[in-house]
């Protein structure tokens, strides 16, 4: 396998921010990338398929989980630039986020599709709780840097990144042409009023 392409990093990155989860397998050199959905997220799983089937084992499947829920996923094959990653955003096996992150449009627009919501027409937030208050803080300052304003919200017993309202419209126009079209329900707006 050669290089990742730069759409490849995007998707993974924004993965990672998200729902996704890198995993060493043991005695094994390199890690791989796990992409696991509900089966409702069944077309934007297999659009993340589409851009890295070049490094996955096979298709995504169907699998049944705990309970009634039906998971939709795939996983890569080992990548030495996936190890990279892991070393970036692991530490002893829990997910953080590095110092130096740089977020671009595709990178926002997976992480959102993934851990994104609304409530009401412009309150956006993006579902952070598993993460620490230091490692938020630099989400936070990771988005300023494209221009997005955002705070944390306190969620029940735990925080998430709120969207300042007068972000919102900017972060709309940066992430809505990569947003899959089964996923738009997402967006703080109706695309087709605007």
């Amino acid at each position: 396998m050669g290089s990742l392409t730069q759409l490849q990093k995007s998707v993974i990155i924004g993965s990672i921010l998200g729902d996704g989860c890198l995993r060493k397998v043991p005695g094994r050199k390199d890690t791989l990338l796990e992409i696991n959905h509900s089966i409702r997220a069944k077309d934007y799983v297999d659009w993340k398929y589409s851009i890295l089937k070049g490094i996955s084992r096979s298709g995504p499947k169907a699998r049944k989980g705990n309970g009634k829920r039906i998971a939709y996923r795939f996983l890569t094959r080992q990548h030495k630039e996936l190890s990279s990653l892991y070393k970036k955003f692991y530490i002893a096996g829990k997910k953080r986020i590095p110092d130096s992150l740089n977020i671009d449009e595709i990178t926002l627009a997976v992480w959102f599709m993934d851990d994104g919501s609304k409530c009401r027409r412009y309150d956006v937030y993006l579902n952070t709780q598993q993460y620490t208050i230091k490692d938020q803080c630099k989400l936070i300052l990771s988005l300023e840097k494209i221009g997005l304003k955002a705070t944390l919200n306190k969620d029940k017993i735990y925080y998430r990144l709120r969207f300042a309202k007068d972000s919102v419209e900017r972060f709309n126009r940066l992430i809505e042409k990569y947003i899959v079209p089964s996923m738009k329900y997402k967006l703080s707006y109706d695309p087709v009023e605007t």
